[in-house]
């Protein structure tokens, strides 16, 4: 039986591959992912729309999946994307966008350099001690930090099932459709933490929607036997369902969107 450490050490291994997974398939998630609905992007940068036009960090910005949102409310945005095949496709997509490889521990921005930073899909990947500072540092006062997740609805049932099937050997116990939390962090103020729900939509056929999962990290990682058995069942199961046998469906979604404001000196 191991020791705490050596689970603790088994266990920020697995995040580090999780994290680093996505590059290798970064076209796949370029086309498969879900974007972001307008509302929950204007209710993020709320606090800073007077700014004209805000200039937003997208942190963790992947293939771009914000960006565009970002980009049509008329944000100012400069990408910055650790992994260089995901940045390479934003930058295919998105070419007159700022693009930076870079980190949420080393922002490679100057400092008071940018009104809000904004996550989508990438703050849970974040080592927050470090990344903490570094938003610090590079926001403007009364600067923003919020963050985004879409996940799928599992108050319908059809997807509650889905969530079942979907499991492989790296799974984590996931929260409630719209319960994710943003850690607290002293140099950011707890009680201005808000969050606020979107409905959102991804249409989608069995075949496209299985593709999507076979984007998420849990499937990235795990043994190509394991990974080929975990998509064939889920497609059996898209193919069972009258919401989802044929043809195209929308997958329902709820966007949680967390944000919080710069804390300013007494």
């Amino acid at each position: 039986m191991g020791s705490p450490d050596d689970h603790a050490d088994e266990a920020l291994a697995l995040h580090n591959r999780r994290a680093g997974s996505f590059g290798a398939r970064a076209a796949a998630y370029a086309q498969h992912r879900p974007d972001y609905p307008a509302g929950a992007i204007r209710w993020a940068l709320a606090r800073v729309a007077d700014r004209r036009p805000p200039v937003v960090l997208d942190l963790g910005a992947g293939t771009g999946k914000l960006t565009r949102g970002l980009l049509a409310i008329g944000a100012s945005v400069i990408a910055v994307e650790p992994d260089t095949h995901m940045l390479a496709e934003l930058i295919r997509r998105f070419p007159d966008v700022t693009a930076h490889t870079g980190t949420a521990e080393a922002i490679p921005l100057p400092d008071d350099s940018v009104d809000a930073i904004i996550a989508g899909q990438a703050f849970h990947w974040f080592d927050l001690d470090r990344a903490y500072p570094e938003f610090l540092r590079v926001l403007r006062p009364g600067g923003v930090l919020a963050a985004l997740w879409n996940t799928a609805d599992d108050s319908v049932k059809w997807v509650a099932g889905l969530k079942e099937v979907d499991r492989s050997s790296v799974s984590a116990a996931q929260p409630p459709s719209g319960q994710i939390v943003l850690p607290a962090h002293p140099l950011f103020d707890e009680h201005e933490f808000e969050r606020s729900t979107f409905p959102h939509r991804h249409r989608r056929t069995a075949e496209s929607l299985t593709a999507t999962i076979g984007t998420q990290s849990h499937t990235l990682v795990i043994p190509p036997e394991e990974r080929a058995e975990l998509l064939d069942r889920i497609m059996d199961y898209l193919r069972g369902q009258p919401e989802t046998a044929e043809g195209e469906f929308d997958l329902p979604i709820v966007t949680s969107v967390l944000r919080t404001t710069l804390r300013t000196a007494d």
